[in-house]
């Protein structure tokens, strides 16, 4: 008899796909049309957010084939393989400390624009102490359930953002998209490195291989949850851009958040139709923020096994509203945002990228290797 699909502690190809893309999207959607427009002249970001997202695709298309070529195994295992433990144990604690700080990154700017956009007379300090007893809470179960609540609210949050686009239609310019092509081939790949940051998150599934259910499912999950982001990117920033034109999205600090503002419902039916938006988005934020979480505590939990997981919770919840707190201001959030990126690419792309050609060189794989 086949066992109930979701009664157990294991995920398949939906969560896989739903879990990239919701990782990836968090945070980035918000800022990135107006880095992409201080880098690029005119419409041109676009050239460089494709540019961006072929990387990304490249590296998630590594890390799904060293997922398949070593099913059922977690990121210390796949090292182990192809190494030794001590090297394993000090990947994966470098893995640890770069998803602890992401999610003081995200906890920090989800404080910033929920102060900004919903609640103004609460300070900073209290928005964050108060989501990482959210975070504490959600992550306080198994993986696998953080893993589902993707299915229920990324159909969400892009149907919202679908919402907010369509209703900008007739303030949408096309001339503002002109001229086309004006970008130096410099400032154009400047800006796709810039993009690149914010394909960041789908590294943590090295860790949420060993839950996987369907092995050879995961390219195809990975790259297709991928595409999500990548689309989403394209169609945000056009529509910025054709609405605020590239001067104004400069100097705008969420230019997305400024395009759910100015929505208005006939009838009066909805008065600030942005509070629907960002309560939405914080959901996501919500989600993206406690598996980055979770992946540090089971990372930590690899190499050192003997403490509980709610030991772990709460040892690391004061740590991480120290880390989210330190940042003075949205330009000293933007530089650890860029540091936190940096180390991302170097630990959750670039090393990788060296274990699959290190176990292609050794011809190490695991021993369900998926085809």
């Amino acid at each position: 008899m086949k066992s109930f699909e979701y009664g157990d502690r294991e995920i398949g190809t939906a969560e896989v796909t739903y879990g990239v893309s919701n990782m990836v999207i968090g945070f980035g959607v918000l800022t990135l049309p107006r880095s992409l427009a201080e880098m690029t002249e005119s419409s041109d970001g676009w050239i460089s957010l494709v540019l961006g997202g072929a990387v990304a695709l490249a590296f998630g298309w590594v890390i799904a084939s060293l997922c398949m070529r070593f099913p059922k195994m977690g990121l210390k295992d796949m090292t182990k393989a192809v190494t030794n433990r001590a090297t394993a144990n000090v990947v994966v604690v470098m893995f640890a400390c770069y998803t602890f700080l992401f999610v003081g990154y995200e906890t920090r700017g989800l404080a910033n624009i929920s102060k900004q956009y919903l609640f103004d007379r609460t300070p900073e300090e209290a928005i964050c102490l108060f989501f990482l007893f959210v975070l504490a809470y959600g992550v306080a179960g198994p993986s696998s359930a953080l893993l589902r609540l993707n299915l229920i609210f990324l159909p969400l949050v892009l149907l919202i953002v679908l919402g907010v686009l369509a209703m900008n239609i007739p303030f949408f310019n096309i001339h503002n998209l002109k001229p086309l092509f004006v970008t130096d081939w410099k400032d154009l790949l400047n800006g796709g490195r810039g993009t690149v940051f914010s394909f960041l998150g789908f590294e943590i599934f090295l860790f949420y291989n060993a839950l996987i259910n369907r092995p050879k499912t995961i390219k195809k999950a990975v790259l297709g949850g991928l595409t999500v982001p990548l689309l989403t990117y394209l169609i945000v920033f056009v529509f910025v851009i054709g609405i605020f034109g590239s001067e104004v999205t400069k100097n705008t600090l969420y230019p997305t958040a400024e395009l759910a503002k100015q929505v208005e419902i006939p009838g009066g039916f909805f008065e600030r139709f942005e509070s629907i938006f960002f309560t939405l988005w914080v959901v996501t934020l919500f989600n993206t923020a406690a598996m980055a979480f979770d992946v540090t505590i089971v990372a930590l939990k690899t190499v050192f096994p003997k403490p509980e997981r709610m030991t772990y919770i709460i040892a690391l919840c004061p740590l991480i509203y120290l880390v989210a707190m330190q940042p003075q201001g949205i330009t000293e959030i933007d530089v650890f945002g860029k540091w936190i990126s940096y180390a991302g690419i170097a630990i959750g792309w670039v090393l990788p990228a060296l274990l699959l050609g290190a176990a292609k060189l050794r011809r190490v794989e695991g021993n369900e290797r998926v085809s």
